[in-house]
Order: structure tokens, then C-alpha cells, then sequence
């Protein structure tokens, strides 16, 4: 198969196929003209890493996976702490965003949002920062 099969099969982009290459995460063959000549195997990890992306996964948490999803003799402990992890930091995330919108929120409902200059919006995004502590 040629990069437009494998992208159209895969579902991810030349572009994002060819990084995949650039960065070691697959090897498709070549052809003797020099073309990229992608198997099954490919198509497979292409899907795998998509799932993977789509999951949140970095590219060097990728490499980790599909070096594990190569190995007949990997631990399930091992996929299961690298996803604990991720899980947990998905989990940081969701309570940073939800700080966020909640303080947003907050302005939002206390700006009056009329013709009148004075913005809680404003205001806090132009207040002095509260010292770290450290000293």
C-alpha cells in the first residue's frame, strides 16, 4: 500500500503518517523506486497509535505502548500503571479546567455587560499576582 491507501485505511493524515516515520514510530518498507511500500502490520500500528493520540497518550507514551503491543511477553501491570498514569494526570487536568471555568463563571456573572467601564473581568486579569511564598 502507498501512504494515501495506508491514510485513507488508517484515518490519519500523510502528514501525521510521515512524522510517525520521521520520529521512528513505524518503518514501512520500500520500493525499489524509493516509495514508502506500507503492509499490514502498518495499517495496524497506524490504527493502534490513532487510538492511542485520540486517547491522549504522548508520543513518547505511543513509543512505550506500541514497544509493549509488539511484546508477546509484556506484563498487563506494566500497560496498566502507564495508563493509571495517564488517567491520573487527565484527572489534574479536569479539576484545572473546572477551577478555571468556575472562576470565569464568577467574573462573567458579576460583569454587568453594559455601557458602563467597570469590568470584574478586567479587573482581575489586571490585578498584581499573589506572592509565591517563596522568599
Amino acid at each position: 500500500m502507498n501512504i494515501g491507501n495506508v491514510a485513507e485505511r488508517s484515518g490519519l493524515p500523510p502528514k501525521t503518517i510521515r512524522y510517525y516515520e520521521d520520529i521512528g514510530l513505524i518503518r514501512p518498507g520500500r520500493s525499489a523506486n524509493g516509495y514508502r511500500a506500507f503492509g499490514e502490520s502498518d495499517l495496524h500500528k497506524l490504527a493502534f497509535l490513532g487510538r492511542a493520540r485520540a486517547l491522549g497518550f504522548t508520543i513518547e507514551e505511543c513509543r512505550t505502548l506500541l514497544d509493549l503491543y509488539e511484546d508477546e511477553h509484556r506484563e498487563s501491570a506494566v500497560v496498566k500503571r502507564l495508563a493509571e498514569d495517564h488517567l491520573a494526570r487527565i484527572d489534574e487536568k479536569i479539576a484545572q479546567l473546572q477551577s478555571m471555568r468556575a472562576t470565569l463563571a464568577h467574573l462573567v456573572s458579576a460583569c454587568h455587560g453594559d455601557s458602563r467601564p467597570d469590568c470584574p473581568i478586567i479587573d482581575d486579569l489586571g490585578r498584581d499576582p499573589e506572592p509565591s511564598g517563596a522568599g
